[in-house]
This record gives C-alpha cells, sequence and structure tokens, in this order.
C-alpha cells in the first residue's frame, strides 16, 4: 500500500480507479464491524459509480489507497449498496458521536477517524480525531483537539440520546443539493432525520426539493410546526405546494397559516389548480420587467446566484403591477437576444412574437408538446384576463412525466440496467454473482 493510515474524512469523495487508470467512481463512505475487544475492522468502502448509484467495494479488493485516490483490482459488484446489521458507516454514522475518556478525564466528540492497513488487505480503526467541549463562553471558542487510540475511550451516547450531525453536515457541505438528497435516502431512518434536523433551513428546502414526496413528507413530520413552516417559506412555491398536498388536510392547512403571508398565497393560488394542468405546474416566481427596463436590467436580474437556470432563460415583460397575477402579459425576452444587442435597447423591443403563453387550465400534456416542439426550456402561464400567474420550466414537465420513483433508480428499470452495462463496457468491470466465497467482493 501507498499509504498505511487515512483520515476517512479526507478519503470523501477521492476517485476510484481501476489498474488501468480509468476511473470507476468516487468513495462515499467507509463501513467497519464493530469487534468485542479490538477496534473496529474494515470490511469496505461505498462507492458511488455512474447513475448517482452507491456500490459495496470490499476492502480485500483495495489494491492502494493515497495521492487523493484509490485503485482497486477492477473487479466491483454493481448491485446497490445495501447496509446490514452491525455494519456502520464512518461518515454517516460515526462522526458526531460522543466518547468518554477511560480515565475519567470526560468526554469529547469524533470529528475524524483514522483507518490503518495492519496486514495486506487487512484495516482497521487505529486513531480518532475528538474534541472536548469548549471551556470557554465565546461563540467563536474551540474545545480543545486530541488523537486518541479506540482503547482509550468508549462511547458515551446514551440509548435514544440523538446524535450530533455537524460533523457529518459539514464533511458533505460541498454537495449539490441533489446529491445530499440522495447520500441522506442511503441513511438510517433515524440518522436521516437528526441530519434533517441540523440542516439549515434553505439548505434542508433545497434537499427536500429532490426528494421522493413520501420521503419529504416523513421528514416534514418530524420536524415542528414552526421549523417546518420555516422550511416550506423557503422551497419553491411548486415545490412547496406538492408537498404540501401530500400531508393530512389539517396540518396543511395549519402550516400554510404558519408560512409568511406572501410565501403562503403563492402556494394557496397553485393548490388551487389541477395538478396535471399548467397552473398545477407552474412556478409563481418568474423574472418580470416592465417593457422600459432595459438589456442591462434584464441581465442583471438574470445573474442572481440562486435563480434556477430554467428560470433564468428568459424574462417575462407585463403591464403593472410587476408581481403574479400582473398586469396584462406582453410576452418574452430569451437572454441570447439580450446578449445580442447593447445594454441601454429596451426590452419591450426584443419580445419573441413567436412565442404565445398557455392558460392555467391547459393539459400538462399540451404543455409538454409545446416546450418540446419549439424546443423551450420554459413556457409562460396566463389566466383569463391574460395576466402573467407564472411559467411552467422543462424541470416541472420532466417532474410530472417521470415515474414518482425516478429518484431511487430501481434495480431492474431498463434504464438503469443500460447505464449499468455502459458502465461496465467502459470500466472492464464485471458484476460479481451471489454467492461466492468471502472475501471476493461480495459479503
Amino acid at each position: 500500500m501507498s499509504a498505511t493510515r487515512v483520515f476517512v474524512a479526507r478519503l470523501a469523495g477521492c476517485a476510484v480507479f481501476d489498474p488501468a487508470g480509468d476511473r470507476v467512481g468516487r468513495v462515499r463512505d467507509v463501513l467497519v464491524v464493530y469487534r468485542k475487544s479490538d477496534p473496529p475492522r474494515v470490511v469496505g468502502l461505498i462507492v458511488e459509480v455512474p447513475g448517482k448509484r452507491r456500490v459495496f467495494l470490499s476492502i480485500g479488493r483495495v489494491t492502494s489507497i493515497g495521492g487523493g485516490q484509490v485503485i482497486t483490482t477492477g473487479l466491483i459488484n454493481l448491485r446497490r449498496f445495501e447496509q446490514r446489521g452491525g455494519e456502520v458507516r464512518v461518515i454517516a454514522e460515526m462522526l458526531g458521536r460522543k466518547v468518554s475518556f477511560n480515565d475519567g478525564s470526560g468526554e469529547a466528540t469524533i470529528e475524524d477517524v483514522a483507518i490503518e492497513e495492519r496486514e495486506p488487505g487487512e484495516w482497521e480503526v487505529d486513531q480518532l480525531f475528538v474534541r472536548r467541549p469548549k471551556a470557554s463562553a465565546s461563540p467563536f471558542a474551540k474545545g480543545q483537539s486530541a488523537y486518541v487510540t479506540w482503547r482509550e475511550v468508549r462511547e458515551a451516547n446514551a440509548p435514544g440520546e440523538a446524535q450530533s450531525a455537524e460533523q457529518l453536515i459539514a464533511t458533505y457541505s460541498e454537495l449539490k443539493p441533489a446529491d445530499l438528497a440522495n447520500t441522506l435516502l442511503d441513511l438510517p431512518p433515524q440518522r436521516r432525520q437528526e441530519v434533517a434536523e441540523e440542516l439549515p433551513d434553505e439548505r434542508l428546502a433545497d434537499v427536500l426539493e429532490e426528494m421522493p414526496e413520501s420521503e419529504q413528507v416523513t421528514i416534514l413530520a418530524g420536524l415542528g410546526d414552526d421549523r417546518a413552516a420555516d422550511v416550506l417559506d423557503r422551497m419553491q412555491p411548486d415545490d412547496a405546494a406538492d408537498l404540501i398536498a401530500q400531508l393530512p388536510e389539517e396540518r396543511g392547512e395549519h402550516l400554510l397559516e404558519l408560512m409568511e403571508p406572501e410565501e403562503a398565497e403563492d402556494v394557496r393560488l397553485l393548490l388551487s389548480y389541477g395538478p396535471d394542468t399548467a397552473g398545477g405546474l407552474m412556478t409563481t416566481e418568474p423574472i418580470i420587467v416592465s417593457a422600459d427596463a432595459t438589456v442591462a436590467e434584464g441581465l442583471a436580474l438574470i445573474r442572481r446566484h440562486d435563480l434556477p437556470p430554467a428560470l433564468g432563460a428568459a424574462v417575462c415583460v407585463t403591464l403593472p403591477p410587476y408581481e403574479a397575477p400582473t398586469g396584462r402579459f406582453l410576452g418574452v425576452v430569451h437572454f441570447q437576444r439580450m446578449l445580442r444587442y447593447p445594454p441601454h435597447e429596451r426590452l419591450g423591443s426584443l419580445i419573441d412574437q413567436g412565442l404565445e403563453p398557455v392558460r392555467a387550465d391547459t393539459s400538462a400534456a399540451e404543455v409538454s408538446r409545446i416546450l418540446a416542439s419549439y424546443d423551450l426550456v420554459s413556457v409562460p402561464v396566463v389566466d383569463e384576463k391574460h395576466r402573467l400567474v407564472g411559467v411552467v420550466t422543462i424541470d416541472d414537465v420532466l417532474d410530472y412525466l417521470l415515474p414518482d420513483d425516478w429518484r431511487s433508480h430501481p434495480e431492474e428499470d431498463e434504464l438503469t440496467r443500460r447505464a449499468t452495462a455502459r458502465a461496465q463496457l467502459t470500466t472492464g468491470s464485471i458484476p460479481i454473482p451471489q454467492g461466492r466465497r468471502a472475501g471476493d467482493g461480495t459479503r
């Protein structure tokens, strides 16, 4: 091995390569099993391969760890990873746990775990990087840190006590919302809820938008009403409306009452439309400008870092007022057209005359046909008075057209099987049949 000791938090995200140098995935976690008296033994790595699939890589198949990369023998079982009883994920479950020092000097929290190779193919937990409680009341103070061996401490979490998720959240801070959602879905339900409760409202809102509705409902049910309302305030109105529609009517109405009035009003509007209509699919927060606005102003508005790309592809031009439902809808100006004109040009003169809006009661199937026929990423939605009430974006339509469980990548799904086959051809790896002896890549 090129390295005998590795800190797991630094290992997360490292690329995994086969002997030919082809990348097969990225490390997402390390799996260990506890032993009665010896330190936990490493049994393998959880690796994310193309298609966002997480698979198990036996530690016996790892030939090298070092330099920010992992080298394998090239044989990876592409069946989806499922955690078994007695197995513990280091990043997802060990980081943040409390430990007590055997010498009676107090408690600390695990912030990182070092694993070390004792013999070829045999790895175990070597050291823990822990931090004691801070001694000062200052909000900027930190407790004393220390490196300890497994035998110097014992786990101190009482039965039923919530495990801190701060370290896990810090480890996954760079993940995109969709990737973090996928990571949370792989966690045990209790740990998933613990992490959700400690995520900031805006971050949790982004993550919930990427989860199946059943999981959204479960997580929201574990939050207090005030916290749930704060998270709903920060979700896109159409996603918040879809989520509230899945809740019992009484709780949904109660949460709407706790939300900010403007946000609640948008959600109520969306709930008033059928789920298979343009009104039910749309978002009520497009970029709206007056006809006298300039190209420079329009480009400044679509530069906002928090604006979804589909909403930034065009600006809507209306008469006042400029919040949905607006004054009379005049048309849209695509961002590519804005780029072709000087900054002082009025947007009212650049309107796309060939794009007609759809009515709020237009069927989802018709909206899909329009987007596909004219190569659009969004289409404006108006009411019976030709006032702009929102826009339907391509991602809204995809969410509607795809099956409810599309995020879970069912094992027998045709697209998944084709992606798996492509990955095998690309990397030279093959799935390993069940029933082989221990140590051959199966568990």
